[in-house]
């Protein structure tokens, strides 16, 4: 089965695979293997050729922030004085760690992140002190996230 324009072809084992590691990346291959009905040696060649494919992309651990004190999301859409200032602005937003995401975006925003921080006041600071201090920006709108209702990778 052709997945994508870019030419990765899986097939029903594969798929197997994939869901397995999807659900839990620390599965052993062996484990994997009694499920799907193959050896270790085939389901650890099928994973080799997933990753030189580009269709796995590595795998990791997932820190809980809430953990960490970390229980205000929020997305912000960032308005640029020019677009030629796009570069810059990325640049000091990579430097401030409540910032861990960052889109170009179509619409009105230059830019648009996706923040952590430990409360309202927290998420005050890093706004009024950190990010609409970087040169170039003009403003920002921010949109508080209440509740995650959906995280999930796409399906295969």
């Amino acid at each position: 089965m052709k997945i994508s324009d870019s030419g990765i072809y899986i097939d029903g084992i594969d798929k197997k695979i994939l869901r397995a590691l999807m659900e839990d990346a620390r599965t052993p291959i062996l484990e994997i293997a009694r499920n799907v009905g193959i050896s270790g040696a085939a389901i650890h060649q099928r994973i080799k050729k997933l990753e030189k494919s580009g269709l796995l992309a590595g795998s990791k651990f997932m820190i809980n922030p809430k953990a960490l004190g970390y229980t205000t999301m929020a997305f912000v859409g960032v308005y640029l004085d020019k677009a030629i200032s796009n570069p810059e602005a990325v640049k000091q937003l990579q430097k401030i760690p409540e910032v861990i995401e960052c889109h170009y975006t179509t619409g009105n925003w230059s830019i648009f992140i996706k923040i952590l921080s430990k409360d309202n006041e927290h998420l005050m600071h890093v706004l009024n002190s950190e990010i609409q201090s970087i040169k170039g920006v003009s403003r920002t709108e921010t949109f508080i996230s209440l509740q995650e209702q959906i995280n999930r990778q796409i399906k295969i």
